[in-house]
């Protein structure tokens, strides 16, 4: 599974990653505070508050967008996205 979180400005991407968290597809379930968590140390943010609509989002749709609003902390940017790529069965 991959994760690939964007910090964008003015809708322009200006900060990105990908993580690697190891084999997982979508049926196994995941850890969504660990992931969470490896984003934001990657990207140097605190954490955002994370609302029942988040989670909604992720597990729904395999990506959720966090404002400015949803941090404790004042950032530089409009919007952080995380989008999850699921690996497919192995052979």
């Amino acid at each position: 599974m991959k994760v690939w979180a964007t910090l964008k400005r003015d809708n322009k991407i200006y900060r990105e990653t990908t993580i690697d968290m190891g084999f997982l597809l979508r049926s196994q379930g995941l850890d969504y505070q660990a992931m969470l968590h490896d984003v934001c140390e990657e990207l140097d943010l605190s954490q955002p508050v994370v609302l029942k609509k988040h989670l909604n989002e992720i597990a729904g749709f395999s990506r959720v967008t966090f404002k400015p609003s949803d941090f404790m902390e004042a950032v530089d940017f409009d919007k952080l996205d995380i989008e999850i790529f699921y690996d497919k069965k192995k052979d």
